[in-house]
């Protein structure tokens, strides 16, 4: 029990401080993660989705212009 307190009373607050800072920005960069993997997600779906489609949107899009 002694080594225990011995130990808690030499840790400064400067440390804690540090230790709060550091866990901070590694949960920020976390979040920045999963929001770049979300975003590459949606991307691989929209070419996906042009690849199958592309035909379709290109007639549309052309019968639009023919009208105009």
């Amino acid at each position: 029990m002694t080594r225990i307190y011995s130990w808690y009373n030499n840790i400064s607050s400067e440390t804690v401080t540090v230790a709060l800072r550091t866990r901070r920005l590694l949960t920020a960069g976390q979040g920045l993660a999963e929001y770049a993997l979300i975003l590459a997600l949606i991307a691989i779906v929209a070419i996906i989705a042009l690849i199958f489609l592309g035909g379709q949107v290109s007639k549309i899009l052309s019968t639009v212009g023919k009208s105009i």
